[in-house]
Order: structure tokens, then sequence, then C-alpha cells
């Protein structure tokens, strides 16, 4: 990465940190993957309990791997027949995995979700939760962080998954009414009643959608 981009994500990330603290949440901020995946894995104790939604960033990074691979109990709802009681066992883990789909300077986070099982432990439930996010996701504002998560996250992750949706087709939101829509709940995180419990990595360069 040119040196410039990674020392303005350097400053920024100190703004954006900031921000955190002001809502009762943590940041870090990550030079490289392997300093993000470090600092992930000193923040899930030891034995414990994790699990995750859908977060791209956190396979990206090698997070899940390295959970599987060492001293924790991952609870994997690919992995099991019945997907809702994966679900709902994400609500009682000691933490939770996720990202966001765009966080503004000022430490407010924005996402979207087709089941509500990732809002929702994200809101309520887990005893920790740990965002890892890549520089790519900051925006100035929640405007510009709202049309970020609709415009450029949705639409990818619909076409991930593979659902027939306006925005697979047009590359941008429709604001439809589809069956297969995946933006059925919006969920704005500007602050945390619950000491330690929301963690934000933001790592140096683009990770995720």
């Amino acid at each position: 990465m040119n040196e410039f981009i990674a020392k303005r994500n350097a400053l920024l990330a100190e703004k954006l940190i900031r921000g955190l603290q002001s809502r009762n949440m943590s940041g870090y901020y990550a030079p490289d993957s392997a300093e993000a995946l470090r600092i992930a894995l000193s923040l899930i104790p030891e034995g414990g309990s994790v699990t995750m939604g859908g977060a791209t960033s956190a396979h990206e990074l090698g997070l899940v791997e390295a959970v599987k691979a060492g001293n924790f109990r991952f609870i994997d709802r690919d992995a099991m027949e019945d997907k809702r009681a994966a679900m709902l066992a994400a609500y009682d883990a000691d933490v939770f995995l996720t990202s966001a789909n765009a966080i503004t300077e000022d430490g407010i986070m924005v996402n979207i979700d087709g089941n509500a099982n990732r809002v929702s432990a994200i809101a309520q439930g887990p005893k920790k939760v740990l965002f890892i996010a890549g520089m790519n996701k900051v925006c100035p504002d929640l405007d510009t962080a709202m049309k970020r998560a609709r415009n450029v996250a949705a639409p990818i992750n619909a076409l991930r998954v593979g659902v027939n949706t306006p925005c697979t087709k047009t590359g941008a939101c429709m604001d439809c009414k589809s069956p297969d829509t995946i933006c059925c709940q919006f969920l704005i995180t500007r602050f945390s009643r619950h000491p330690g419990r929301i963690h934000v990595i933001l790592v140096n360069g683009d990770l995720g959608f």
C-alpha cells in the first residue's frame, strides 16, 4: 500500500477511535492483517464460546480459521442442521464476530440485515461483540454511511448470497420490497450502555464489502 494512504488511514483511525470511546465503545487500529488478527485473538477469552453472523472481513483476516483451531468453542451455524438453534445460541455466546457495512468518522456503525440474526446479536445478547472493519468502510457522516450500506454493501452481499433482487441487476439499491430482499432491518449503533461490550478493530486497507 502507498505510504501516504497508510499514513492517512492511521490518522483517520485516531479520530474514529476517539469517537468510539466517546460512545462507550473500544477502538483499535491495526496497520496490517497480522496485527489485526493478534488484537482480535487477545480479546477472545480462552475456552470461550464464539460465533458470528455473515462477516466476510473475519474470514479474510483468517480470524475464523484461527478461532476454530484455537482453544475456543466455535458455534458454527453453517455446520449445524438446526440453523435456528445456532442463531439462538449466538445470544448467549461469549463473543460475537461481525463487521460493519459502514462506519462514520465519529464512530457510528451502520448495518443492514435480512434475517436479523446479525443485527439483533449486535444490539443485544452476546457478552462481547467484536467488529472487524477495513478502512474502506469509513464514511464522513451518517448520511454517507447509510448510502454506502445500501448502495455498496447490500448489492454486493445480495450477489454473494445469490438472491433475486433488483440490486443484483442494477448494482445499486432500488428500495425494493422483493421477497428476496436482504434489506429488512437497519441497525444504527451510536452508543453502548454496557462498558467493554463492543470492540472495533480498524484494519489498514480494504476488507469485506
